[in-house]
């Protein structure tokens, strides 16, 4: 047994890894060098969207569409881009509007509220483009291992 037995799970773990670290370098290119930067939530590409679009890519190609592992793949991407989406997009609405309510709400001890991340989604393009990103680094990963 070699390496590329486990292209099912090399691939979409080499692609998730290329997509933050693509994220990290636009939001530095942006932002300046911040570390935290490596391993937030949200931002261009969803890394997210990458793994389970490349998932689904390596599972049609290796089991093919017609398997059952395809069907569950397909059925997990739609939750994980469903999630990216909209539910991590409200949370992130959540978290605004209770660090607005802590800075506006006079005699509270501010330091007992610490500030929510108010960015924790991602918007439409910044999911199209993780699965753009996912789908053909898988197709090229796979077209350098076969």
């Amino acid at each position: 047994m070699n390496i590329f037995d486990y292209n099912m799970f090399l691939i979409p773990l080499a692609v998730i890894v290329s997509a933050q670290s693509v994220k990290f370098l636009i939001f530095t290119a942006k932002h300046g060098l911040n570390w935290n930067y490596l391993l937030s939530p949200g931002h261009m590409p969803s890394a997210h969207s990458a793994f389970v679009a490349s998932l689904v890519t390596t599972v049609g190609y290796y089991d093919g569409t017609k398997s059952p592992a395809f069907a569950v793949a397909v059925a997990f991407a739609t939750i994980v881009i469903y999630d990216a989406m909209r539910i991590r997009m409200h949370i992130g609405d959540q978290g605004k509007f209770l660090n607005q309510l802590v800075r506006e709400l006079p005699d509270i001890d501010k330091s007992k509220f610490p500030r929510l991340k108010e960015r924790v989604g991602h918007y439409s393009r910044e999911v199209i483009a993780g699965v753009i990103f996912g789908i053909a680094s898988s197709a090229l990963l796979i077209a350098l291992t076969n």
